[in-house]
């Protein structure tokens, strides 16, 4: 067998797999969207409760296209669906590449996917019983008078997805903090002396990817310094991952 056929062969096989594992993760994903669906009106109005709380009586939100409310409830229970199927879906991804891991390695990632996991779900929480209120409140309340604070809920889906993935992805900073100091990309003196430039990015962000009021940008900016911080906190109980070591 020539060298070429040799090399080939490992090729094929993890395309198998990564095939096979592909199709795993979307199969979880499917299952739980076919349980959800009987559920999808609900799951929506569950969503879109925060807005509703806070809209003058009488006024509700409306639909544009003719297709959006079937549509739109279906994207809520797909985003759900991926979201309980998250677990399976990096159990896929570990599984994958757990070969190539060294033994040190393996033993971090476990506590690595499940701490990620959990504190995105903890930044969507945040962001749903939290800011959701206080920025709906104040929407409604700098509302011109005459004007029908009536929101299409497409838009407000859209506008929900983008507050959970932010704050779900802010919430992921002590993970990102750690896993440099582990890989020895910068010290624990390091990310100190960055304070200052995290404080001035924290909220550049904030006013970026929230709505454009100081009182939603406060509440994104504040817990990602704080968050930056509790990273600092648990740098100082691992130790960097020696370059030269496999163990």
């Amino acid at each position: 067998m020539s060298e070429i056929e040799q090399n080939a062969q490992p090729l094929v096989e993890h395309l198998i797999e990564l095939r096979r594992r592909l199709i795993l993760m979307v199969a979880g994903i499917l299952v739980c969207f076919l349980c959800l669906m009987p559920f999808a009106q609900k799951l929506y109005t569950f969503v879109a409760q925060p807005l509703m709380a806070t809209l003058p009586k009488g006024t509700n939100m409306i639909a544009i296209d003719v297709i959006t409310p079937f549509f739109v409830p279906v994207k809520v229970a797909l985003m759900v669906a991926f979201l309980i199927s998250l677990p399976n879906t990096l159990y896929q991804i570990w599984a994958f590449v757990a070969p190539a891991l060294y033994k040190n390695e393996k033993r971090l990632i476990t506590p690595l996917v499940v701490s990620s996991v959990l504190l995105f779900f903890i930044g969507m929480a945040f962001a749903y019983y939290l800011v959701f209120p206080v920025v709906f409140k104040f929407l409604a309340g700098v509302t011109p008078e005459g004007v029908s604070m009536a929101t299409d809920i497409n838009k407000y889906l859209s506008f929900v997805l983008g507050m959970f993935v932010a704050f779900g992805a802010t919430f992921e900073v002590p993970i990102v903090v750690v896993l440099l100091n582990r890989m020895g990309v910068v010290s624990v003196e390091q990310l100190k002396q960055a304070r200052p430039y995290v404080i001035v990015g924290a909220f550049v962000v904030a006013a970026v990817i929230t709505p454009p009021d100081v009182i939603s940008q406060f509440l994104l900016a504040l817990p990602l310094i704080i968050l930056y911080e509790v990273g600092l906190r648990f740098c100082g109980f691992i130790r960097p991952v020696e370059k030269n070591s496999e163990e």
